[in-house]
């Protein structure tokens, strides 16, 4: 059998030997286990578009938040005579105190009619439209979750009551409300706001804190109904029927195992909702119904510049693009976080 004709058909014994230790661990290939958490991240850090839309969004929100305390200017400044000066220019007076050999830091994004940094002024409005995003998405997060897991949970008669108020609540317009709200509570709140000395009252206004009731009042049906299909399909599973027979109460049930399994659904409703949230708000400023004088947001910015639109149309271009930019990278973002902890993405 060893000298066998290469030619030939006969088969050799040799082949059909067991296979060694050796050969054996050669052939075995092991995958290292991995969490939920750690094969979801490293999937996200593969998507190149999900990353680069985090990397702009922390860029923009260090620009927001970081580089106005130490910026040279503030939002409120006037500096008289520079009314309206093109980027990266100096008014009048402030070539004379160059020519006497002062430091003048220039105007960036050039300055508005009211002779205000507008770069400064972008930052800050930047920085208004991501904290409008972020604790609108926590407060329907937090409302949205509790009201559809409860909901989900008891189902019969309960859940039947709760999902019709749910749909009641889709017919409210929001515009209107906002509007209603904002009025309503606009002398109440100023008075209070200046008989306690509430600086954060005076700061937003009362068509900022109206935004803020009507997404805790409206918003949430949305993440109401999401968590409630998952709490639907996920009351059945064996390990809340061994909580149960454990004497786990509801709440425990719905806190500690429900809402826990429906966390990757959570995460990505939540960033998905932040650009829809500064959207909103931006709309609103826009039509004159966010946050108070001289607070900017970038929709009160991009109104503002309108008036001068064809004299000047480089004021409405930094607020205009920043918007678009922010929901771009919060979307590509939420879709890359959608991909990862979708069990049905895996490759």
């Amino acid at each position: 059998m060893t000298n066998k004709n290469p030619l030939s058909f006969q088969l050799k014994v040799d082949d059909f030997l067991p296979a060694t230790e050796d050969e054996k661990q050669s052939l075995v290939q092991m995958r290292p286990s991995v969490s939920f958490w750690k094969d979801a991240m490293r999937r996200l850090c593969k998507n190149k578009v999900a990353m680069v839309s985090f990397v702009v969004i922390l860029i923009i929100m260090f620009f927001s938040f970081i580089v106005p305390s130490f910026y040279p200017y503030r939002y409120e400044q006037q500096i008289r005579g520079s009314e309206y000066l093109k980027p990266m220019t100096y008014s009048e007076q402030e070539l004379a105190r160059i020519a006497e050999g002062e430091k003048v830091f220039p105007h960036i994004l050039g300055t508005d009619g009211l002779g205000r940094d507008y770069a400064i002024r972008v930052m800050m409005g930047s920085r208004i439209s991501l904290m409008v995003g972020l604790i609108a998405s926590a407060i329907i997060l937090i409302i949205g979750s509790v009201y559809g897991s409860v909901a989900g949970f008891f189902g019969g008669w309960t859940d039947l009551i709760m999902m019709r108020i749910v749909d009641i609540i889709y017919t409210v317009p929001d515009i209107l409300l906002i509007i209603l709200i904002s009025f309503a509570i606009k002398e109440p709140l100023s008075s209070l706001a200046e008989k306690e000395g509430i600086k954060w009252m005076q700061v937003l206004g009362p068509n900022l804190i109206s935004i803020f009731l009507v997404f805790a009042l409206l918003y949430w049906v949305g993440m109401a109904r999401i968590v409630r299909s998952q709490v639907l399909a996920l009351k059945q599973s064996e390990y809340v029927t061994a909580a149960r027979a454990l004497g786990a109460s509801n709440g425990r049930i719905i806190r500690k195992h429900l809402l826990t399994n429906c966390i990757g659904t959570l995460i990505v409703t939540t960033t998905l909702q932040i650009p829809s949230s500064i959207f909103t708000e931006s709309f609103l400023s826009f039509l004159g119904l966010g946050v108070a004088i001289p607070m900017p947001s970038l929709g009160s910015l991009a109104s503002d510049s309108l008036n001068g639109l064809n004299s000047y149309p480089y004021l409405l271009l930094a607020p205009a693009l920043l918007i678009s930019l922010i929901i771009l990278s919060f979307n590509l973002f939420g879709d890359g976080l959608r991909d990862a902890f979708d069990p049905k993405m895996k490759s």
